[in-house]
């Protein structure tokens, strides 16, 4: 699909490499791995995984993209010690459920926080590049160490991820047909709409991509994702998700997942007197939906 190729581009899908070059393990009944990467420019990457410690495997797998918010310091720590949009941290409770989740510090955050947002940003846009494709890319080489893992299943790879997580999930599920399902929190929304209302200065320059809007949309991105499962949890008073931004996305997906026979697969929960958090409702759903994949 000429679209899918375009977003591999722009995303740098394949273009990064991460090698594992460390590994602590800690064992336990959710077993915790922490791990060091290098990038093929030789940059160390920080992971954290997770996992049920007496399973043997092949387990399925959750990639697990920590959000923005402003906390330039939490990053991948995120998965172990959540973060205040969050009812709690996630991770040990997705290692509890049978899956192994591994999380790593996208640039300018956690223990590569020494590189500002600004600065990155604009050097890779004088490039003709973007700090988030170099962040989507890095997160394809991530799904791909899971999948070679021999104890994960690398047909049963899925991605999470709140706010600047949850674009990054859907993005790089539209581009990298190996994420086999995903789920979003408070961040899906129609981005013409938030340009043409101001919301999108809301957004860190991070998630500048030269062109994007050109060629596609929010919705038509996460079209691409059909027919894998996929479930959306916005806030209506949520800034980054207005209503009508929202509802803009949602038709073009929708029409996408009914045109892939799939209509079923695609899940939306609506809180309408909540903002940019997880609330109780979008934690259970989150959990059904997750114990449903189990199934898969």
């Amino acid at each position: 699909m000429l679209l899918r190729a375009w977003l591999r581009e722009r995303f740098e899908i394949g273009r990064h490499t991460l090698r594992e070059v460390g590994r602590d393990v800690e064992p336990g009944a959710c077993a915790t791995e922490r791990l060091t990467f290098e990038t093929g420019a030789g940059e160390p990457v920080r992971g954290i995984l997770l996992r049920p410690g007496a399973a043997a495997g092949p387990l399925p797998a959750v990639l697990y993209i920590h959000a923005h918010g402003g906390r330039y310091e939490i990053g991948a720590a995120e998965l172990t010690d959540g973060r205040p949009a969050l009812q709690s941290p996630l991770g040990p409770l997705l290692a509890g459920l049978g899956f192994a989740v591994l999380a790593i510090d996208l640039p300018c955050f956690g223990l590569r926080a020494g590189e500002t947002e600004s600065a990155a940003a604009k050097a890779r846009l004088w490039h003709g590049r973007s700090l988030a494709g170099q962040m989507l890319g890095e997160l394809a080489a991530a799904a791909g160490w899971l999948a070679a893992r021999p104890d994960i299943d690398g047909q049963r790879i899925g991605a999470f991820g709140l706010s600047m997580g949850a674009t990054f999930a859907y993005w790089l599920a539209a581009a990298d047909e190996r994420i086999a399902w995903i789920a979003h929190t408070c961040c899906y929304a129609d981005f013409a709409t938030l340009v043409e209302t101001g919301a999108h200065d809301l957004h860190g320059i991070y998630l500048t991509v030269p062109g994007l809007l050109e060629r596609t949309s929010t919705g038509a991105i996460a079209g691409l994702v059909a027919p894998r499962p996929q479930l959306v949890m916005v806030g209506d008073r949520d800034p980054l998700t207005p209503p009508t931004a929202v509802d803009r996305a949602l038709a073009e997906t929708l029409r996408a997942y009914e045109e892939a026979g799939a209509a079923g697969a695609l899940e939306l929960l609506r809180e309408t007197e909540t903002g940019h958090v997880e609330t109780p409702a979008m934690r259970a759903r989150l959990l059904d939906f997750l114990t449903a994949r189990l199934a898969d």
